[in-house]
Order: C-alpha cells, then sequence, then structure tokens
C-alpha cells in the first residue's frame, strides 16, 4: 500500500463535440507498462495505477547526499488515481501518451 501524501495528478478535462480531452500531471512516475496502467470504464470513469520515484527523505546525485528540507511532491510508492469524464465514453477508442515531461494526456470519443 501506497503511504498517505500530497495529491498526486491534477487533472484538466476538456470536452468537443464528439469527445472528452484529459491531462493528468504525473512527476516521478515510472512509465515501464508492468508499474502503471490507464484503464478507461464506459461510464467515463478513468482509473490510474503506478509508481512514484520521487519524495523520498534523502536523495543522492552526483555523488553527493542530500537531506530533503520539503517534501511537496508524493511520497515514494505505489498510488491509484480515479476522476470521472463528465459522460458514457467509447472505452475502445481511447488514445493516449504519457510523455517524458510526466504529463498524461488521453482522447476518448464520446457515447
Amino acid at each position: 500500500m501506497g503511504k498517505i501524501g500530497p495529491v498526486v495528478g491534477p487533472v484538466d478535462i476538456g470536452e468537443s463535440y464528439d469527445s472528452y480531452f484529459f491531462r493528468v500531471s504525473l512527476p516521478g512516475v515510472t512509465r515501464d507498462e508492468k508499474d502503471f496502467s490507464c484503464e478507461v470504464e464506459p461510464d467515463g470513469k478513468i482509473v490510474i495505477k503506478g509508481v512514484t520515484t520521487t519524495g523520498e527523505k534523502i536523495v543522492c546525485k552526483n555523488s553527493q547526499i542530500f537531506q530533503m528540507q520539503s517534501q511537496n511532491l508524493c511520497p515514494p510508492g505505489h498510488f491509484s488515481i480515479s476522476f470521472q469524464l463528465p459522460g458514457p465514453v467509447d472505452n475502445q477508442q481511447f488514445s493516449g501518451s504519457f510523455g517524458i515531461d510526466g504529463i498524461l494526456e488521453g482522447i476518448l470519443k464520446k457515447r
């Protein structure tokens, strides 16, 4: 189980005539398919599961050890978030991408 911490994944949702668009901020989330999933349900519910690598108390970089003075990112470990799109979708028609910038974007056709 993951630890409780700051919210992972601020979400933006947009709507066009026939589709919904969403983007989620997921900094420090592993993009490996075995550790990350984005499930779309027909009612428009989106469930994202993954693993964060940020939020640790001690960071080792460039042969230096840093003790973190502030920790505003999600604690390291497993997480799950979900949100609801405004209406039902065709979950077989999902187009998405998870960029190296830590932004997950998705487009779904309305049903």
